[in-house]
């Protein structure tokens, strides 16, 4: 923040920043580095100390060296370090299905930085736009025949985000019969006898 004061000056002394409404911070605490340039001064502060996720809201106010005190300037801003959570309830790791249409649904939120934005991939594709409705989504997509890697992706408006990746299988090749035997062949009426087949599945 710049201090600036074309006439007696600033008052460095009166300086007053407050975090969330607590104990003034001067300029001689901990963190504050004032420069000094023409017509006032250049500050810059780091807390000590990290401050919580959630709304913060600071105040800065100073004084002239004529006694006249500034109003009071405030700027709010919201701290968010935690991802937004995603469920994918469908479909589960590792599905095997012969249906190449597939419904992805889930749900996701982000407590500090909502809306939160999801997107879906089928093999590295995007699936165009997700519908979120009060933390639910659902996305038709189309499988490929074979293996199918699904990646979902909750992004908050903080640039967190959390990806679920699932693995499904398309298969839409029956199963094939490829041979049959008997033993013994030919047999004797009343005899035991073993039929064996061979059932192959790419």
């Amino acid at each position: 923040f710049q201090l600036r004061d074309a006439d007696s000056g600033i008052k460095i002394d009166s300086l007053e920043l407050k975090i969330d409404g607590g104990t003034a911070i001067t300029h001689n605490s901990s963190g504050m580095v004032v420069t000094s340039v023409t017509g006032g001064y250049d500050c810059t502060y780091t807390p000590p100390t990290a401050l919580s996720n959630g709304a913060h809201t600071v105040t800065i106010q100073i004084g002239d060296n004529d006694g006249n005190t500034s109003t009071l300037l405030s700027s709010s801003f919201t701290i968010d370090t935690v991802a937004p959570t995603l469920n994918v309830s469908a479909p589960v790791e590792g599905l095997k299905t012969n249906k190449a249409n597939l419904t992805v649904s889930g749900s996701t939120n982000d407590v500090t930085s909502s809306p939160v934005t999801v997107t879906i991939t089928v093999n590295g594709v995007d699936q165009g736009a997700v519908t979120v409705t009060s933390g639910n989504f659902s996305k038709s997509v189309t499988l490929v025949n074979g293996a199918n890697v699904i990646v979902v992706k909750a992004k908050d408006t903080a640039g967190l985000e959390t990806t679920v990746t699932r693995n499904v299988t398309l298969d839409t090749v029956a199963p094939t019969i490829t041979a049959v035997t008997l033993v013994p062949n030919p047999v004797d009426g009343g005899a035991t006898f073993v039929i064996s087949v061979t059932v192959t599945d790419e």
